[in-house]
């Protein structure tokens, strides 16, 4: 099974100093076509004014990933993690049994532009978490680079979900294969460029949902990033002890 998720066809949000697009349904937003994909409950592409954000607000038994495109991301949270994040660095929050926190543009001049993704967690009412790692443009190029994990193998951050992102930059001739279990399924992001997905043709926010499928294939990138989730099909959740 393939489902091409296309850009324009994503839930839209304007707020002024915010502009952003959902790939599932999220706040005012609602589609019942596209609720989520196994545990992936979020991807938003948010595009922050100078100087603005997200005030403090309350979150629990979620997994939240920030991926930076472009711009400085500046987190604040009760568990008393600060920090300014640009691209390369991504920020893991395991809100747990909860956790307040703040998402406010760094710059006074430049807008920040980035992903929020949101994993629901496979356990409930863990302690509130805080993970910060870099991955530089040569670990993706033409290669998967593990970005998080439920073990945090290979410096990638770690996550209560039995899933995994890959992230890799596609120009020219890269080609890359990933394989998958016959259990498991693929939501593939487009972050910027172009690129084939198992021969589908895909731009900037567009995106792939792929289950029943052996592998998943990618080549003909034109300054291409994106991110692939391997995800599991049924998502159990249990309360923490």
């Amino acid at each position: 099974m393939l489902e091409i998720r296309r850009s324009e066809e994503r839930g839209a949000a304007e707020h002024g100093w915010l502009s952003s697009r959902h790939s599932f349904s999220f706040a005012g937003y609602y589609d019942p076509r596209h609720t989520g994909f196994g545990p992936l409950l979020v991807i938003n592409e948010d595009r922050v004014q100078p100087g603005r954000g997200f005030g403090t607000h309350g979150h629990r038994d979620m997994e939240i990933i920030s991926y930076v495109l472009e711009g400085a991301l500046e987190h604040k949270d009760s568990m008393g993690t600060g920090s300014v994040i640009q691209y390369g660095h991504v920020q893991r929050m395991s809100a747990g049994s909860g956790v307040m926190h703040s998402e406010f543009n760094h710059s006074h001049s430049e807008p920040v532009h980035f992903l929020q993704i949101w994993i629901a967690p496979d356990v409930q009412g863990v302690a509130p978490g805080y993970e910060e790692k870099y991955f530089d443009r040569a670990s993706k190029k033409g290669q998967w680079r593990l970005i998080a994990s439920p073990d945090g193998r290979d410096g990638s951050v770690s996550i209560h979900q039995d899933a995994t992102l890959h992230a890799a930059i596609l120009d020219g001739d890269d080609a890359l294969e990933y394989a998958l279990a016959g259990s498991r399924g693929a939501y593939v992001h487009v972050a910027r460029g172009s690129v084939t997905i198992n021969g589908t043709a895909l731009r900037a926010g567009d995106a792939l949902k792929i289950a029943g499928e052996p592998r998943v294939t990618a080549g003909d990138g034109e300054d291409a990033e994106i991110l692939l989730f391997d995800l599991p099909v049924h998502t159990p959740i249990t309360a923490s002890p």
